[in-house]
């Protein structure tokens, strides 16, 4: 009995409500958010999806898109390494020890050395003492020595010669002496016996110092006049 006088109340209820306050029941259409499918995010324009609309740019582009980096002036290369041992009185102490050619393959070459506890700290001395150390070779128009010169530093004695139409024509740390000063047509001779590289690059750069010439460029003649 009282079960049939609560449902007449409820049907009086929904008889008296307007149609338009009646929300239909309908399924859910309510988008979920937070999935990882690439779907659609709140706030998001049109078109972007994923990481490209967290971040609010481009898609396509990675970390670092569009960044160049600088070409260093002068190029390097290792010619010695060396690890060098200090006995102290609380033991041993370890550090590295450097020789390396830098040059910007235009004329300027020079060789320098560094030490510290780490390679990477021994490299950057040797960079800098080698262009506090470096020179200006004086070459002709086609990047050739104009004649031979010869020099000798400690043991290890050094012969450059021109040779037209040959490339070049040396080996070890000569050859490297003579690519970053950027000299073309050249050939090179050991005449010691000494295999000590830095030796043999200190004596092609004493060599190449003493090229009496015409300089290659305008500020070169500029500053041979003065």
């Amino acid at each position: 009995m009282t079960e049939n006088i609560v449902n007449e109340k409820n049907e009086k209820t929904e008889a008296n409500v307007p149609v338009a306050m009646v929300a239909p029941r309908t399924p859910s259409t309510r988008p979920t958010f937070g999935s990882r499918g690439g779907e659609a995010r709140r706030g998001a324009p049109a078109g972007r999806s994923g990481a490209g609309a967290r971040k609010g740019g481009s898609s396509r582009g990675g970390r670092g898109a569009g960044f160049e980096r600088i070409k260093p002036e002068f190029d390097n290369k290792l010619i010695q390494i060396r690890r060098v041992t200090r006995v102290i009185a609380g033991g041993r102490r370890f550090s590295f020890s450097v020789a390396l050619v830098a040059g910007n393959r235009k004329g300027s070459v020079g060789v320098g050395i560094g030490k510290a506890a780490d390679t990477a700290a021994a490299i950057e001395k040797a960079t800098k003492n080698a262009k506090k150390n470096m020179i200006k070779v004086r070459l002709d128009s086609g990047m050739m020595i104009p004649h031979a010169v010869s020099a000798k530093e400690s043991s290890a004695m050094v012969m450059i010669m021109p040779a037209k139409g040959r490339g070049m024509v040396a080996g070890s740390s000569v050859r490297n002496v003579l690519e970053l000063a950027g000299i073309k047509n050249v050939r090179a001779k050991i005449l010691s016996g000494s295999k000590n590289k830095l030796n043999n690059a200190r004596a092609a750069v004493k060599a190449l110092s003493q090229l009496r010439g015409k300089w290659t460029s305008r500020a070169s003649n500029a500053e041979s006049t003065s």
